[in-house]
């Protein structure tokens, strides 16, 4: 039997990101099947009256109400749970850290007025439900801010009015959808603890930038400036906007000796654009799976996966980077992997990180299904057998509940269903560290690996992250290697890993 419980609270407006937090923690308990932390936007009305909540219970609502929803083993759980998230938003909300001129203002109700209050911000974060994220965004032009636009479900042609003007008034526009971003030392959504360098990142691509910044910090090098411009910037839609603006001030930068584009495959005339705005800094394009004769694009070196654009950087700096040739361990794997296994499946958290993997493992092994596919004809359902990677952060794994990389336990449950076929040579797994991110992704999964191992089956996983991360790059990574998998040090180096394991089997079986 299921209890089901809701609560809302009107007028109580809180941020995505507060709500993912609430979520979590009301989802804290293994007695608690689901729970949700919203606002009663029209949608997540929908949702809700969809998964059997009682539409008296929420009448009245609207998109300032905020909504506490549980399905629960019994009541003392579900009460519990709702406990648990209205504490954390409430006391987040009453929490008052102004100093004591401070705390004499009114709170502002608009970003002007907030602006006003600050006014040494330029920096705008905008995390609201897409349909209201355009205005949001418009009023922090027009109070002189620059945008992290963290929203997504925003149309195109609002994006594109909104990087026009912002283009007109000399600010950036970073997204919709944009995740990550280092600005001045200073990492916003999922960034990374990384230190100062020569290299100026633009990326269509949230876990994109942040494989390219950590690698980089990593092998000491460093970025100057992180810059997201969200998913669709180089479509021929949007045209390249704000990635050429981003361009244009990494090259006026003198902090910045290599400009690193990286994205999935864009539009050739928007790159080439893009590209061209930089008139004196080097340009390295990650373009994923794209290619070219002669390995160029417009005068730009171009690398195929994020960890090549990383890799041709530090050469361009003749700054020493590691060999990332075969991953120790998969030998071993190789031989010890059950007759019959041959497929890879793939459990991503960072969409670009499969988007790469796919890439690497249908050159090497052919076909590779997806939600994400590369091409149209390799969307779900795949065949029997065939390969596969998940980009658990889409919209339909994510829908009523906390993104992967800050909640694991939904990839967990998974990686429960999807992982222990009897025909799988090597299961695929990102773990990404940095803020926003949860405090141990690769313990909460640990022991599900071990168990995926203990079937014949290999586990291979990358930890993206920064050694000044809070969740701790070596701890992270022992953690995984205690429980039989094999670790590797780039996105790109575990998606060969797994080709070869896979490769191998497929060989065995010829």
């Amino acid at each position: 039997m299921t209890v089901s419980r809701v609560l809302a609270f009107p007028g109580s407006y809180r941020d995505s990101l507060l709500l993912l937090g609430a979520t979590r923690a009301m989802q804290d308990s293994e007695d608690v099947h689901w729970a949700s932390a919203a606002m009663a936007t029209p949608a997540v009305v929908a949702d809700l009256e969809g998964r059997g909540f009682a539409p008296d219970s929420l009448d009245g609502a609207d998109a300032n109400a905020l909504v506490l929803a549980v399905e629960a083993v019994a009541d003392p759980a579900a009460s519990q749970a709702l406990d648990r998230g209205r504490a954390l938003l409430f006391a987040e909300a009453g929490r008052d850290d102004r100093d004591e001129a401070a705390r004499d203002q009114p709170d502002p109700r608009t970003v002007g007025e907030a602006a006003r209050l600050l006014p040494a911000a330029n920096v705008a974060v905008v995390s609201v439900p897409g349909p209201y994220a355009a205005i949001a965004a418009h009023s922090a032009l027009t109070a002189g801010l620059h945008v992290l636009l963290f929203s997504d479900n925003v149309p195109v042609a609002e994006e594109v009015a909104l990087k026009r003007r912002a283009s007109r008034l000399g600010r950036l526009v970073m997204g919709p959808g944009a995740g990550t971003a280092m600005l001045g030392g200073v990492g916003l959504g999922f960034a990374n603890a990384v230190g100062p360098g020569p290299v100026g990142v633009v990326a269509a691509a949230g876990t994109g930038a942040q494989e390219v910044m950590t690698l980089l910090d990593r092998w000491g090098i460093g970025v100057s400036q992180v810059i997201g411009v969200g998913g669709r910037d180089l479509s021929a839609d949007v045209g390249g906007l704000m990635a050429r603006d981003a361009v244009r001030a990494l090259d006026a930068d003198p902090g910045t000796e290599v400009i690193l584009l990286v994205s999935k495959p864009p539009a050739v005339e928007v790159a080439r654009t893009v590209i061209g705005a930089s008139r004196d800094t080097p340009v390295v394009a990650a373009c994923l799976g794209m290619s070219a004769p002669d390995g160029r694009l417009a005068g730009a070196d171009l690398a195929a996966t994020l960890e090549g654009g990383a890799l041709r950087v530090a050469e361009i700096l003749g700054r020493p980077a590691p060999d990332l040739g075969a991953s120790q361990g998969h030998e071993a794997a190789i031989a010890r992997v059950g007759a019959g296994r041959t497929a890879v499946r793939g459990f991503f958290t960072g969409g670009t990180l499969c988007y790469e993997a796919q890439v690497i493992l249908s050159q090497a092994l052919g076909p590779v299904y997806s939600n994400i596919p590369l091409h149209p004809d390799l969307a779900l359902p795949a065949p029997d057998g065939a390969h596969i990677c998940l980009d658990l952060g889409e919209e339909e794994y994510t829908k009523g509940r906390p993104h992967p990389m800050i909640d694991p336990a939904a990839r967990r449950e998974i990686m429960r269903e999807q992982a222990f076929g009897a025909d799988i040579a090597a299961v695929l797994l990102d773990v990404v560290l940095g803020y926003g991110s949860h405090p141990d992704p690769a313990g909460e999964i640990a022991g599900t690996c071990a168990d995926i191992v203990a079937t014949g089956a290999a586990v291979v996983c990358y930890v993206l992250g920064a050694h000044g991360d809070r969740q701790g790059l070596g701890r992270q990574r022992a953690t995984l290697a205690e429980a039989g998998a094999i670790v590797t040090d780039s996105a790109a180096q575990a998606a060969r890993t797994a080709a070869a394991i896979a490769g191998r089997a497929i060989a065995g079986c010829a």
